[in-house]
């Protein structure tokens, strides 16, 4: 089958991802080890990503761990700094494919409100056909509900669709369902797929 549109993942694929750098930045490297090591904010953030109140959360747990309320805090005072800088080159490639009027997609581990706040920041964030995030679905990759979720709001499933997705269990779900699928690693690569599919043409995809 032909492929009749193209899935992308948001976080280190459109945008980067990385609160620990931001961290690095802002307390020092020896400080942040010690703050994710002693604060589970690899938890905090994915309760959020299934739906939880951002600013709550973030409040919540930051009042629970008296010494480090202000380090904490920073994730929400200061979030869009750790969601960044855009991935130019993948931006490029997704309003390439829509000038082609070829369907995109989104399909994200995203909380409902920080979301929001970074479609006002990034506008290609508002720019996909469907957008399924787990926040508003309470359930996140690889849960086999979330790409369900985005066939039927797409009308498109199997082989008709090509996923772009930085971690290897969610593109492994994907597969399972007969999606095509790239594991996404460096833009150039996913830019090379896409020609490779017949897509995009190399002076496209640059």
């Amino acid at each position: 089958m032909t492929i009749q549109a193209v899935v992308f993942d948001i976080g280190n694929v459109l945008m980067e991802w990385n609160p620990e750098r931001f961290y690095d930045v802002r307390i020092g490297e020896a400080r942040r080890r010690a703050l994710f090591s002693e604060v589970d904010l690899t938890a905090m953030n994915e309760r959020i990503d299934l739906g939880a109140p951002f600013e709550a959360t973030i409040m919540a747990t930051a009042k629970a761990n008296p010494a480090w309320q202000a380090e904490i805090q920073l994730w929400h005072d200061e979030w869009l700094k750790m969601a960044s800088p855009l991935i130019g080159h993948s931006v490029r490639l997704l309003r390439a494919l829509k000038g082609k009027n070829i369907p995109v997609h989104a399909l994200s581990n995203f909380g409902t409100d920080s979301f929001k706040l970074a479609q006002r920041a990034y506008d290609v964030l508002t720019e996909f056909d469907v957008t399924i995030i787990s926040g508003d679905l309470k359930a996140q990759k690889p849960d086999a509900l979330i790409y369900e979720t985005l066939e039927v709001a797409a009308g498109q499933a199997g082989d008709a669709l090509l996923f772009t997705d930085d971690r290897a269990e969610n593109i492994q779900a994907a597969d399972m369902r007969g999606w095509r699928t790239h594991l996404f690693d460096t833009p150039r690569g996913w830019a090379d797929r896409l020609v490779a599919e017949g897509l995009l043409t190399p002076e496209e995809a640059a």
